[in-house]
Order: C-alpha cells, then sequence, then structure tokens
C-alpha cells in the first residue's frame, strides 16, 4: 500500500471539502467517480481532487 501522502494543491481536496461542510460542491465532483484516494478511501471523477490518487478499475 502506497504511504499517506497528499499530491497536488491541497485546497481542492474532497477531504478539505468535508471539513468545510461544503456539501454541495462534493456532490458535484463525486457523480461518475473514476478513482479512489489510497489515503481515505473517498472517490472522486477527477484525480485533483484527491491527496493519494488510484484509478478505479472494472
Amino acid at each position: 500500500m502506497s504511504d499517506a501522502t497528499c499530491k497536488g494543491d491541497h485546497t481542492g481536496h474532497l477531504c478539505v471539502l468535508v471539513s468545510q461542510k461544503n456539501f454541495s460542491a462534493i456532490k458535484e465532483l463525486v457523480k461518475n467517480p473514476q478513482f479512489i484516494c489510497f489515503n481515505c478511501g473517498r472517490v472522486a471523477d477527477s484525480e485533483k481532487n484527491l491527496c493519494n490518487p488510484m484509478p478505479i478499475e472494472d
């Protein structure tokens, strides 16, 4: 398993949006999840919204 790290600008990541209780923004970012975060297990449409993303494979 990968180390718990954060790649990129942390500002737009789901973990930050959750801490800000910005649920309307979160709903827009998770409609068609393509990536999962190794750190927290959250899923998102784009890897730019996760700290440590990896593609979800079917």
